[in-house]
């Protein structure tokens, strides 16, 4: 059976009262919100394969030749570094491009010995000192920004290493630190409440009671129609088992609206029931679905947050189910282009006078770190 649109379960205006209540509004409002954000989630289970495909079949082969390419290409300056036609300016542009490209790619672990040589017979600094004092630096600013004390014993041997330690230590202090707080309200539980207090705390109780029978009746309406065992014929049975299983997994999960889109579909809810719920019930319905929304909200940061880890993309850059194939395509495009790019340069390079009018035509952008990427 095809399920309810979501816009079904909504509340619309009535002949009789043409302007919907607060509550209506609100309960309308929330609606329209999970519908929004289920539709983003429906669209990132759709666009991840797709892109896990590509990414997999096309960028990564694409970006291991880049690789290669391009330690050729430091190798091939190495050896060019010597040749009487070119000037001391040159050699010091060439110096500079070796560096920067030979510390981009250290980390590979079959050139990293060879390429680190490379970088420390060009670098004022050897590579291993450059890596600690950028480490120390970074130490230094997470240490302030922070507020912690990473302590003066560690080992790290580049800034990915300090910073997880950083995120363990970090993770580690919140824990503590939720340790201590439970620990203080389970103290200051055990003291005598006010009138003011226990007055309080017997609204929330009655508010909380009052939304788990709201979700309640519902489902016992939905099992009392669909209880399988009661049907003889056994393709109903089948037929409702199914449902049944769609309505218990709503009603552990807290799901009004999953619910209430059931009775819809099994029309046991009708428009008119709907427009006539007490503000009370609307009440009690949403501060449900208010839940859901930050529920499905924090089931968006997970899967966004988990993209962005799986496939190397910037914490602080912002993804869209929308817009990540059109961004893969572009970087797909560029990785082509620097191939191609690359390829024509090393053949080129053969010849000395090419290399001097490569030289003469890169322009160094001054780097915040020996390791930044060099523009190829």
């Amino acid at each position: 059976m095809t399920r309810t649109n979501l816009r079904s379960v909504s509340i619309a205006h009535d002949h009789d009262k043409p302007a919907l209540s607060k509550g209506q509004k609100t309960f309308n409002s929330l609606i329209k919100q999970i519908e929004k954000r289920r539709i983003r989630l429906r669209a990132w289970e759709t666009v991840t394969p797709t892109f896990q495909q590509q990414y997999v079949n096309e960028l990564l082969p694409l970006d291991q030749t880049s690789t290669t390419l391009q330690i050729r290409m430091v190798h091939c300056l190495d050896r060019a570094y010597e040749q009487r036609e070119l000037t001391k300016a040159e050699r010091r542009k060439m110096a500079m491009v070796i560096v920067n490209l030979a510390g981009d790619l250290i980390d590979e672990e079959d050139e990293g010995k060879e390429l680190k040589a490379v970088y420390d017979k060009y670098s004022p600094t050897n590579y291993d000192s450059q890596m600690a004092a950028e480490v120390d630096g970074m130490k230094s600013m997470l240490e302030t920004v922070f507020g912690v004390d990473l302590g003066d014993d560690l080992d790290l041997n580049s800034p990915e290493d300090l910073l997880q330690h950083a995120q363990a230590h970090i993770q580690q202090t919140q824990a503590e630190r939720a340790e201590k707080i439970a620990k203080r309200d389970a103290r200051r539980a055990k003291r005598k409440k006010s009138p003011k207090q226990q007055a309080a705390e017997a609204r929330a109780q009655e508010q909380q009671a009052q939304i788990s029978l709201s979700i309640r009746e519902v489902y016992r309406k939905l099992a009392s129609t669909l209880h399988p065992d009661r049907e003889t014929d056994p393709q109903e049975r089948d037929r409702k088992t199914k449902l049944m299983q769609r309505v218990n997994e709503a009603y552990q999960k807290n799901n009004l609206l999953q619910l209430l889109e059931l009775q819809l579909e099994l029309e046991h809810i009708d428009q008119h029931a709907l427009n006539s719920m007490s503000e009370e019930r609307l009440k009690h319905y949403n501060t449900i679905l208010k839940e859901q929304v930050r529920e499905l909200d924090q089931e968006i940061l997970h899967v966004e947050s988990a993209f962005r880890y799986a496939y190397g993309i910037d914490p602080f850059e912002p993804v869209s189910p929308d817009t990540v194939l059109r961004n893969l395509a572009v970087d797909l495009n560029e990785l082509r282009l620097n191939i191609r790019a690359l390829e024509q340069d090393l053949a080129a390079f053969e010849d000395v006078k090419n290399l001097k009018r490569w030289l003469k035509r890169i322009q160094l952008i001054p780097a915040a770190s020996p390791f930044d990427a060099m523009p190829f």
